[in-house]
């Protein structure tokens, strides 16, 4: 089958008409058109289905996971489902957030290419992943993107993290694919996102793994208490909610065993709250410290820097920029900016990416 992609942007185009916005000022140089995709020019698929008489050689099935094209050629195409709602066969409620997906987890055939509208649901392309639709030969091709997405260079540089391909309009791509893109990281692979408070790491964090069939999230603050501090519980809640229903939560301290026993991905939130609780429990917080304080601190950041090196993981730590304010007026802020700053060059020297976010934004220092 050959695929070919007419238009490969959202519903509006982009730019969208009479829109002025920064993203659609950008998209000015490649317009695209909104998403039209035919099969062999004979006739035209989207996600509701297909439009035209279908010939007798190719079969289109609607499946829980969008619809799926076969060829007289046996090639295996489908178009990936991005609306969200209950279906047949997904996963027990109980074991996802309000509002999170219900893609099958039983074993599905393997395709030869997937459309994903990877504005409306990137995590779709994980999910396909994790239910073995997407495999190693799987063709991931991109499209829905408009001025959701800041410009159409953020677009392509979110699909190769995801190890997609992004068509242009009038591309026709053969089904099997004659090409993958890039692949995208994976085990053993490092990447530390730094940043100030609100400044976009947490979400670049999680960003980079919505394609990843397996991630750990690893928490290492304090497990949320509503009665003691709602605020906490709540802000804790909002982070759960914004994740992929088939991620999974660890709280805990110990990151050196979680990254020498996991596998798959790895996503760390954050290091200096896990640095903060190191520095209490040997007791720096203390107005008189123990005198091996600092030594029992040096040797956990010793561990979890061999862990770093050794794991087998892809893994994604976020952790703070604090050096960049004034000096701290108290003995335990200057201790912990400190601490941190020596402990992110450490775990950065160490690492095959690191990213500074900034107002939104994403810098990859070399």
């Amino acid at each position: 089958m050959r695929i070919r992609f007419l238009g490969t942007a959202g519903h509006s185009g982009w730019p969208a008409p009479q829109c002025t916005c920064s993203s659609c000022n950008k998209a000015h140089a490649e317009r695209r058109l909104p998403l039209r995709v035919t099969v062999d020019d004979r006739f035209r698929i989207r996600e509701a289905g297909v439009l035209g008489p279908v010939p007798p050689e190719y079969t289109v099935t609607p499946t829980p996971d969008g619809i799926r094209v076969e060829g007289a050629d046996g090639g295996r195409l489908l178009y990936a489902r991005s609306t969200q709602g209950p279906l047949p066969g997904g996963p027990p409620a109980d074991a996802r957030p309000a509002g999170s997906s219900v893609y099958s987890s039983a074993p599905e055939q393997q395709v030869d290419m997937v459309i994903v509208d990877a504005v409306r649901r990137p995590e779709v392309i994980g999910e396909l992943r994790r239910s073995g639709v997407i495999g190693v030969t799987t063709a991931v091709v991109a499209v829905g993107g408009d001025h959701r997405v800041r410009s159409p260079q953020e677009f392509a540089r979110r699909a190769r993290l995801w190890g997609a391909l992004v068509p242009g309009d009038g591309t026709v791509i053969p089904c099997p694919p004659a090409v993958w893109p890039e692949s995208r990281p994976r085990g053993p692979h490092r990447t530390l996102v730094t940043g100030g408070a609100r400044s976009g790491k947490s979400r670049e964090a999680e960003l980079r793994l919505l394609a990843e069939p397996k991630v750990v999230y690893a928490a290492t603050g304090p497990v949320p208490d509503a009665e003691a501090d709602p605020e906490w519980a709540e802000r804790v809640s909002r982070h759960v909610r914004r994740r992929p229903w088939w991620w999974r939560t660890e709280q805990t301290t110990d990151l050196a065993v979680l990254l020498r026993r996991t596998r798959g991905a790895v996503l760390v939130d954050c290091l200096g709250t896990w640095l903060t609780w190191v520095m209490g429990e040997c007791g720096l917080w203390e107005e008189d410290p123990p005198r091996d304080a600092e030594e029992r601190v040096e040797a956990a950041v010793h561990d979890l820097l061999e862990a770093w090196r050794s794991t087998q993981a892809y893994v994604v730590a976020v952790t703070n920029e604090a050096g960049s304010g004034v000096v701290p007026p108290t003995r335990s802020g200057r201790l912990f900016r400190d601490h941190l700053g020596l402990l992110n060059q450490w775990v950065g020297a160490e690492s095959e990416d690191v990213l500074l976010a900034a107002a939104g934004r994403v810098v990859e220092l070399p």
